[in-house]
C-alpha cells in the first residue's frame, strides 16, 4: 500500500520520461494503485507536459472496470487512520482533529458510508488545511458532512463521484511525482 510518500518524488517530466519502463510502472503505481494503469500509462510516454500525463490518466481511470477500481480502493488507507502524519500529510489518512469526538465521528461516519456502499470512503483532501503537521481539523468537520452529503446518492451515482475523487488523488500524486515542470536537479 502507497500512502503519501513517493520513492520518485520530483522526477520532472523529461527524466520520468526516459526512466527504463520498469521503474516508470512503478513510479506510476505509487501514484495510482493500479498495475493496469500504471502500465498502460507507462506504455505511453513521452508526454510532452504535465497535463498530457493527466489526461491520459483520467482517461484510463474511467475506462476501468468496477472490479478494477474496487482493487484499487483496496490500496487507500481508511480515512483519518493516521492522524497528523507527516509522512501521509496530503492523504485522506492524515485527518486529523485534536478534539476525540470529531474524530470519533469522523471514523463513525466512515463506517457508516463503507456499510451503505461496499467500499471505503476516498476524498482528495490535500489543500484542507495540509501543513507539515498533516491535514489540519477543519478539515475532518469538511469531510465528516462530505460523507453526510454523499450518503443521499444512490450507488451508481457515489461510484462516478467516487471515481473524481480518485482521479482528483491520482493528479495530486502525480503532481508531486513530477513536481516542477524541470525537475529537481537530484534526477538527471
Amino acid at each position: 500500500m502507497i500512502v503519501g510518500v513517493l520513492l520518485h518524488q520530483g522526477i520532472g517530466m523529461d527524466a520520468f520520461n526516459r526512466l527504463p519502463t520498469r521503474r516508470a510502472v512503478h513510479a506510476l503505481y505509487e501514484c495510482c494503485n493500479s498495475v493496469t494503469m500504471a502500465g498502460d500509462l507507462a506504455k505511453g510516454r513521452p508526454y510532452a507536459s504535465h497535463d498530457a500525463l493527466f489526461r491520459k490518466a483520467d482517461a484510463l481511470l474511467f475506462a476501468l472496470s468496477e472490479e478494477s477500481v474496487d482493487r484499487i480502493l483496496e490500496a487507500y488507507p481508511r480515512v483519518g487512520s493516521r492522524p497528523g502524519s507527516a509522512r501521509s500529510h496530503a492523504e485522506q489518512c492524515a485527518l486529523w482533529d485534536e478534539r476525540p469526538g470529531v474524530m470519533q465521528l469522523l471514523d463513525s461516519a466512515a463506517r457508516g458510508y463503507a456499510d451503505r456502499f461496499g467500499f471505503e470512503f476516498v476524498m482528495h483532501v490535500a489543500g484542507y488545511g495540509a501543513g507539515h503537521e498533516g491535514v489540519g481539523s477543519r478539515a475532518a468537520s469538511r469531510v465528516i458532512a462530505a460523507i453526510a452529503d454523499r450518503m443521499h446518492n444512490d450507488a451508481e451515482t457515489e461510484r462516478k463521484v467516487l471515481r473524481n475523487e480518485i482521479a482528483k488523488v491520482n493528479r495530486s500524486r502525480l503532481e508531486r511525482m513530477l513536481g516542477p515542470e524541470a525537475g529537481y536537479d537530484n534526477w538527471g
